[in-house]
């Protein structure tokens, strides 16, 4: 992969607080629904009652609201402003009062990481290959979790080639205009697309042409946010399972559960434990 951190310094970054701002516009009780499973299922929990949660990078807070939901006492916090009032505003709307504070913080910031303290599960779903250090983010997060807690990350797969094409299709388009942004989001769109039937690709290009997508992905997500996050998503790394389940390995987790994406596009999520005395 190129040199991602050098390309974050040169502020191409790009900001997923405006897409959140409009996804949460789209939030209903089916979407929390879904997100309540999805953090739920993973973790192999009822619920979360009695146990502290730490969302890295909240996004637009909709699993933060699924864990609130779910009993937790809820921290969560995010690099961009606009994400951070995105999940506050899901807070306003969903969960007044609720015992969930949200802020603006990096997970690469050690002096602000230090002030954290340490949760019993510890959050970051497609979060820390956007920072422009993975690995150092894995690292940082993992040293938040207690004895006897988990660990909830999924990381963007490794795809050798087509990683680094895509990377150079994320760069390109924080660095372009508005109107070669929707142009690189159309062909995206159409080369994810191109071998399924031509009702997906119509769906997408009503998509790029403004129609609101309400219909109701996996985790609660919507089909065109996720699209607009996955092509201007930057910085942008990648792993192995092999790579993630050795790190963490060696840092004294264990391995609870693991979804891949099959070798394909996406991401492979995980839930590691720390063992109490590891």
């Amino acid at each position: 992969m190129p040199d991602v951190r050098a390309d974050a310094r040169r502020d191409d970054r790009f900001r997923f607080g405006e897409n959140w701002r409009s996804f949460i516009e789209l939030v209903d009780d089916t979407r929390i629904a879904a997100a309540v499973h999805a953090v739920r299922d993973p973790l192999g929990v009822a619920d979360l009652t009695g146990r502290t949660f730490l969302d890295v990078g909240c996004g637009s807070g909709l699993f933060s609201l699924a864990a609130q939901r779910l009993g937790a006492r809820v921290r969560a916090f995010d690099l961009d402003p606009e994400s951070v009032a995105a999940a506050a505003e899901l807070r306003r709307r969903f969960a007044p009062g609720s015992d969930w504070d949200i802020e603006q913080g990096s997970i690469l910031d050690a002096r602000f990481v230090e002030r954290l303290g340490t949760f019993d599960v510890v959050y970051a779903w497609g979060v820390l290959h956007h920072t422009g250090d993975l690995w150092g983010a894995i690292d940082a997060t993992s040293r938040l979790v207690v004895p006897g807690g988990l660990i909830y990350i999924s990381v963007y797969n490794d795809q050798g080639p087509r990683s680094r094409m895509w990377w150079r299709v994320k760069r390109r388009y924080n660095r372009s205009g508005s109107l070669a942004r929707r142009l690189l989001v159309a062909a995206s769109a159409a080369y994810l697309v191109r071998n399924a039937p031509l009702r997906r690709l119509m769906r997408a290009a009503s998509a790029d042409a403004g129609v609101s997508d309400r219909r109701v992905r996996p985790r609660g997500m919507s089909a065109w946010h996720d699209l607009v996050d996955w092509v201007g998503g930057f910085p942008f790394e990648v792993a192995g399972p092999e790579q993630v389940f050795g790190f963490l390995r060696s840092r004294g987790f264990e391995l609870r559960h693991m979804t891949t994406c099959g070798g394909g596009l996406g991401c492979n999520e995980y839930v590691f434990e720390r063992p109490v005395g590891g």
